[in-house]
């Protein structure tokens, strides 16, 4: 079962608080390093005004600041909730319009962060998206059991009514046992969103009018359940966060008996363990080597087990990424064990784009294979891989001098972009 560490660490100079994702065999796979001095906006709603709108790229800039602006594509422009209407069309936006956005990816590199009319606000189980009218599950149940999920979904269903200004997502995870929970919380979410939606009428541009829960809690709640064996953090703040979010009452935290405990333990979820960490000799940042591991996902060079290695070098356009057969002195047939090569390679690769973050177009450069039955064995396993990638990733095709293009999706700064020495 995966571990989900959140701690602070001192790196480069700065405070960050760090979230990392460890798998079943205690390796690395995610990292999300926050500096403490920096303000972080996604998921935060404002009330944008539109500077102006470019036509042949078919989007707007929209300032949430006097200092910060977003792009907004108008294919997403949907039904967008105007606070102030300023020309006579009331469904296209203009310059000088103010209306309601919310960041949906961070800045990157010289990008502008990026914003959507579509809003949302999550929950536990349910979260209410603006313009996506309906009731709709988040994803396939991976169980067979969904017969304790269908009364609770009708439920749902029968009471919302094509009048709402959102629609309703509910987690494929809950069941009929979290009834209650599950209707409180919708009840709860509705109000929020009436309430900033009838407040906003009465805020100026520039307003922060909805906060995004932490980012560790976002990441937490985003995190595969059935994969998810123990989250581990030396914060109380963020332990109490957790706690709060998996229902656990406040007044059961922190206690101990005769002999102190150097951790609060709870169990949620049937499988997943809660732990506040307090050992004053060994930091949990030095328990799980992360600022090694952070190191080594900085490093241009990642050596695999047989010698061989991956060269990784992100340009302002792409991420190239180079397999070499390196140290490996196997003597199997060539074709055998450059596939054998590759396919070790493919697993580290999969891993690297999440540990590092990288986003938009990565070409590979594989050992070349011959036999289109290994390119394509190479490819479907590759394939299958970056399905597992919680960010969208997809591989493209295979080019004519044989490289492996990929795409994935952009949302955050990749993890050297965040780390790398900054006066600002």
């Amino acid at each position: 079962m995966d571990r989900f560490i959140i701690t602070k660490a001192e790196l480069k100079g700065q405070e960050f608080q760090i979230c990392a994702l460890f798998n079943e065999n205690k390796k690395l796979m995610e990292l999300y390093p926050k500096r403490l001095d920096q303000n972080h906006i996604l998921g935060n709603i404002y009330i944008g005004k539109v500077e102006h709108i470019v036509k042949n790229i078919n989007a707007a800039f929209v300032q949430i600041s006097p200092t910060v602006k977003c792009y907004l594509p108008l294919e997403d422009v949907k039904h967008p909730v105007f606070t102030k209407k300023y020309s006579s069309d009331k469904k296209k936006i203009a310059a000088g319009d103010e209306l309601l956005v919310q960041v949906v990816k961070e800045a990157i590199k010289t990008k502008n962060p990026s914003v959507t009319t579509n809003f949302t606000l999550t929950g536990k189980y349910i979260s209410l998206t603006a313009q996506k009218p309906g009731v709709r599950i988040f994803a396939k149940r991976t169980d067979t059991a969904g017969d304790n999920f269908t009364p609770l979904l009708e439920e749902i269903q029968s009471s919302y009514t094509q009048t709402e200004k959102y629609g309703i997502a509910v987690s494929a995870n809950v069941n009929e046992n979290d009834r209650e929970a599950v209707l409180d919380e919708l009840s709860r979410l509705k109000e929020s969103f009436e309430k900033l939606i009838d407040q906003s009428v009465h805020r100026t541009a520039y307003s922060l009018v909805y906060k995004a829960p932490p980012f560790y809690l976002e990441l937490f709640r985003n995190q595969k359940k059935s994969c998810l064996g123990r989250v581990v953090t030396d914060d109380r703040t963020v332990f109490e966060e957790i706690c709060a979010a998996c229902s656990i009452p406040k007044e059961a935290l922190f206690t101990t008996g005769s002999v102190p405990s150097p951790v609060d333990e709870f169990t949620v979820n049937n499988n997943i363990s809660l732990q506040f960490y307090r050992d004053p000799l060994l930091s949990l940042s030095a328990l799980y080597n992360l600022k090694e591991g952070i190191g080594a996902a900085l490093s241009e060079r990642v050596w695999l087990k047989s010698g061989a290695y991956l060269v990784i070098q992100p340009t302002e356009a792409l991420t190239v990424i180079d397999v070499n057969t390196g140290k490996d002195s196997s003597k199997q047939e060539k074709e055998d064990h450059f596939l054998k090569v590759n396919l070790e390679a493919s697993d580290e690769i999969a891993r690297q784009l999440r540990l590092r973050n990288l986003s938009g177009i990565i070409v590979v450069d594989f050992v070349n294979l011959h036999a289109k039955d290994a390119r394509d064995q190479l490819t479907s396993y590759l394939g299958r891989l970056l399905k597992e990638d919680p960010v969208q990733t997809t591989l493209v095709d295979i080019t004519r001098l044989g490289l492996v293009e990929i795409t994935r999706r952009k949302v955050r700064s990749p993890l050297s972009e965040i780390l790398k020495n900054r006066s600002d």
